[in-house]
């Protein structure tokens, strides 16, 4: 089936999802929306998220698009039972696929979890990891300023060392084998981040983990579009100024993006 995926985000970090799934699904058109207008959603209530996670995926159903990738950790913590209760279209989350991985990657069964501070506030990966193994010890903590270092480009030096120390020595207190990068804007900060934790503990990047997942969903329906498909199309919207965030997009997926389309509010509702 020749239909697209469609992947939303509250801004560029989903990116990194995007990335993996066309690494995973070479042959797909992608509809990627970023809503820019309304980040962070990191802080904002559970209804707000969800309100505005509804209005993304109407806009992506526009496109008949045949799955949607929530790639954004605070809407999938939060919003992901609304969604698959308003819409038929299959959706999927990063939440699961990272939990999962953390677990088939733990030898001593103490997780650590890092994200924003509605991610680690929703309990979500806790209460996801408990379930699938509920021998599993879990220790969370908030990293609210990884977001704006990676968005400025701060991806390394003497600032964001003393900033990840501060966040992580306490979870390499506790004796973690692995860590969830429970956020899409962190694996950009993956180098800092092992660094600090120390080469023992295994990194899981819940984006490489999701678009595994999506490759599995499309194939397990039967819509995985073939090999011998010659074009895939990947198209890009905001809901603010398109210009910041394809200059910041071209170094989250390593090539330029020719161009990136604004949609305003009444489009989306």
């Amino acid at each position: 089936m020749n239909q697209p995926i469609g992947i939303f985000d509250s801004g560029i970090g989903g990116l990194t999802v995007l990335k993996e799934v066309r690494r995973e699904l070479p042959a797909e058109d992608i509809v990627y929306f970023g809503d820019t207008a309304h980040l962070p959603y990191g802080t904002k209530s559970k209804e707000t998220i969800t309100k505005f996670s509804i209005d993304n995926v109407k806009f992506l159903q526009e496109f008949d698009t045949k799955i949607v990738v929530v790639a954004c950790n605070t809407a999938s913590s939060l919003s992901l039972d609304a969604l698959k209760e308003s819409f038929s279209v299959p959706i999927i989350g990063v939440i699961e696929p990272g939990a999962k991985q953390a677990l088939a990657r733990t030898k001593n069964g103490r997780i650590g979890v890092i994200g924003t501070k509605a991610t680690i506030g929703s309990g979500s990966y806790e209460a996801c990891l408990k379930r699938l193994d509920a021998s599993a010890r879990v220790y969370s903590e908030a990293c609210p300023l990884f977001v704006p270092f990676v968005e400025e480009g701060w991806l390394e030096g003497d600032v964001i060392t003393k900033v990840a120390h501060v966040y992580l020595d306490q979870l390499k207190s506790f004796g973690i084998d692995t860590l969830i990068l429970g956020c899409t804007h962190y694996p950009l900060l993956a180098g800092v981040i092992q660094k600090t934790i120390g080469d023992k503990v295994a990194l899981v990047n819940s984006a490489e983990e999701t678009a595994k997942e999506a490759r599995l969903l499309l194939e397990r329906l039967n819509i995985r579009c073939g090999p011998d498909k010659e074009y895939q199309e990947t198209r890009f919207y905001v809901s603010d100024e398109p210009e910041p965030f394809r200059a910041l997009g071209e170094r989250f997926l390593g090539r330029s993006i020719q161009s990136v389309a604004k949609v305003g509010d009444h489009v989306r509702s």
